[in-house]
C-alpha cells in the first residue's frame, strides 16, 4: 500500500518504472483527444468541480487513462471525498501513477500523472479514508471506467 511518505519519496527521488511507455508527439494527442482531454491531460488544465462524469458513477470496473488505456485505478477503492472530482485511495498497481511536485498557483502539491504516458490526472492529498490516508483527486476527462463485465 502507498502511504503518503511513499508519494513524498517518489515526487523527490524518482518514481518506479512503468510497464511500458507511449509518447507521441502533440499533434498526435491532439488528433485522438477531444479538447478538453487534450486540456486536461496534454496542458495540465482542471475541469470545474461537480462537472466531470465520472463524479457519481460507482459501476464496478477499472478506470484507465484516457491517453493510452494503462489500468489507473479500481472502482473498489474509489470513495466519495466531496471535493467534485473522483477521488481513490490507491493506484491500481504501485507502478501505475508518476509523482511530481507543483508549486503553481501558489501553493505546494504533488501532482500525479499516468507513469505510462505523462498524462496529467489531478493531485493527491494525504487527507484520504484509512487505511492509506490517501485521496487521490482525478479529473474525469482523463480517464475512461472500462465496466466490468459479468460472465453469464
Amino acid at each position: 500500500m502507498i502511504t503518503w511518505k511513499d508519494v513524498i519519496d517518489y515526487s523527490v527521488n524518482g518514481n518506479p518504472s512503468p510497464d511500458q511507455r507511449v509518447e507521441k508527439t502533440e499533434e498526435q494527442w491532439q488528433q485522438e483527444l477531444t479538447l478538453e482531454q487534450f486540456r486536461i491531460t496534454r496542458l495540465k488544465g482542471t475541469e470545474r468541480p461537480h462537472s466531470g462524469a465520472l463524479c457519481g458513477i460507482h459501476e464496478a470496473g477499472k478506470y484507465n487513462c484516457v491517453c493510452c488505456n494503462t489500468p489507473l485505478f479500481d472502482s473498489t477503492i474509489k470513495f466519495e471525498s466531496g471535493t467534485g472530482w473522483p477521488s481513490f485511495t490507491q493506484p491500481i498497481k504501485d507502478n501505475a501513477i508518476k509523482y511530481q511536485r507543483d508549486t503553481s498557483f501558489g501553493m505546494v502539491r504533488v501532482e500525479v500523472m499516468c507513469n505510462t504516458c505523462d498524462a496529467h490526472l489531478g493531485h493527491v492529498f494525504p487527507d484520504g479514508p484509512d487505511p492509506s490516508g490517501l485521496r487521490y483527486c482525478i479529473n474525469s476527462e482523463s480517464m475512461q471506467l472500462e465496466k466490468e463485465t459479468t460472465n453469464g
